[in-house]
């Protein structure tokens, strides 16, 4: 038991090799086999069917109060990006600019 069954450095990796891709196809079967059996997935259908179904919801104006110091270019900038990830209107309640002078100063610093 103390000698080894081989110490052809290719046969190793061949060895390994074939368990990793082994174990990665069977997690996959594991994988697929739980989304064949899966309750939630019938619930999921049933919402997106509604969500086609639903005439889209009107355009809700954003919030009217503006902070100070932040214009309005720079409000329509962010709830663009914000739409555009998929995020809607109403979903934004407050643009508050970020109080911590950090991002101020870094550029000001001069690092080797």
């Amino acid at each position: 038991m103390g000698h080894p069954a081989t110490t052809n450095p290719l046969i190793i990796m061949m060895i390994n090799m074939t368990v990793v891709f082994i174990v990665l196809v069977s997690l996959i079967y594991v994988i697929k086999l739980i989304h064949f059996f899966d309750p939630t997935a019938k619930k999921e259908e049933e919402k997106s069917e509604e969500k086609i179904s639903t005439p889209p919801p009107a355009p809700v104006q954003t919030a009217q109060v503006v902070e100070e110091g932040i214009p309005q270019e720079v409000i329509a900038v962010i709830c663009a990006a914000l739409a555009n990830y998929g995020y809607a209107g109403s979903q934004i309640h407050a643009i508050r600019p970020i109080l911590n002078k950090t991002w101020e100063h870094s550029g000001r610093y001069y690092h080797e």
